[in-house]
């Protein structure tokens, strides 16, 4: 209600401005000018809007309302309505919106029936493979479906970060093995067919971090036996404790210990904390910085065969 209540204080005047308030408030603060248009709003009052400083022009015929200060769903909704009918939020910048994926790419993905080329600010992908089973509306957004983004995100991505998507879709209840199928079989000629049918072929881990993809890759080339990950662990004095690796059978927990997480006093305490109480609950504890992962992989393996014998 604040933020119809602010668009409409923008947009005050006449039934087609305050049609074009409550449209707004709900897309995020964007507009485009058709659809200005069936609110009634002509493009004389358009221009004289942006004059005065209530419509601000985002990309040819989109428009923010207000203000230009939009956060991330409002940027991608402008481009998506850029793009023209048909088009949708696609690839790595869907996968962020379905929660599957992080992305820091300032350019949106977007997939559209016909190409707009030199669009500043959008990577515009062909739509020549996409059918309506493909794309829905999720949270006001034109998207592709949770399948068919994974499908293009397989063919743009690394295998561990593919696997992280897929891991996040079932652990947000998203993952759908009989679209996923469906939507492969549909994908004769997509670059990502291969490589997600790869990686479909066994559960996926959810890991949090680049280090955490690259210790399961080891553990993998290595030929060890595939760790649990990232699931809740009981241990004495802490009832849900989150290792990110752990092997039941040999009772071992591994830590993997990124500059990031683990840099403060505090963190150090709790990390010494959590293995005070795994280790009094009978489990063993390793932990592995960025550097032994990528420069003495070796080494890694050593101890954990040792471990595990």
């Amino acid at each position: 209600m604040a933020r119809l209540a602010h668009l409409t204080d923008v947009l005050d005047g006449p039934p087609p401005w305050q049609a074009a308030a409550e449209l707004a408030a709900r897309q995020w603060g964007v507009v485009s000018v058709e659809q200005l248009r069936a609110c009634g709003v002509g493009r004389g009052a358009v221009e004289k809007a942006v004059r005065a400083g209530r419509l601000h022009r985002l990309f040819r015929g989109v428009y923010a309302v207000g203000h230009a200060h939009l956060g991330r769903e409002g940027r991608r909704l402008a481009a998506v309505l850029a793009c023209g009918e048909g088009a949708v939020l696609s690839h790595r910048s869907a996968a962020s919106h379905w929660g599957l994926l992080d992305t820091q790419s300032a350019r949106v993905d977007i997939t559209a029936p016909r190409s707009r080329d030199g669009v500043p600010d959008i990577r515009l992908h062909s739509a020549r493979s996409l059918t309506a089973h493909d794309t829905t509306t999720h949270e006001g957004m034109p998207i592709t479906s949770v399948a068919r983004t994974l499908l293009d995100l397989a063919a743009t991505t690394r295998p561990d970060r593919l696997e992280r998507a897929l891991a996040q879709a079932e652990r947000l209840q998203l993952y759908d093995g009989t679209a996923i199928a469906e939507v492969l079989s549909r994908a004769n000629g997509h670059r990502g067919r291969a490589a997600l049918t790869r990686a479909t072929a066994q559960e996926p881990k959810l890991t949090r971090s680049e280090l955490e993809a690259n210790f399961l890759e080891l553990v993998r080339q290595a030929g060890l036996p595939e760790p649990q990950s990232n699931l809740p662990l009981i241990a004495q004095d802490h009832p849900r404790l989150e290792p990110d690796f752990y092997w039941p059978t040999c009772r071992l927990v591994v830590e993997t210990d990124g500059w990031e997480t683990h840099r403060t006093r505090s963190a150090f305490r709790r990390d010494r904390r959590r293995d005070a109480a795994l280790v009094a609950a009978g489990w063993r504890v390793m932990r592995f910085t960025y550097d032994d992962v990528a420069y003495d992989c070796a080494t890694v393996i050593d101890r954990l065969r040792a471990a595990a014998t």
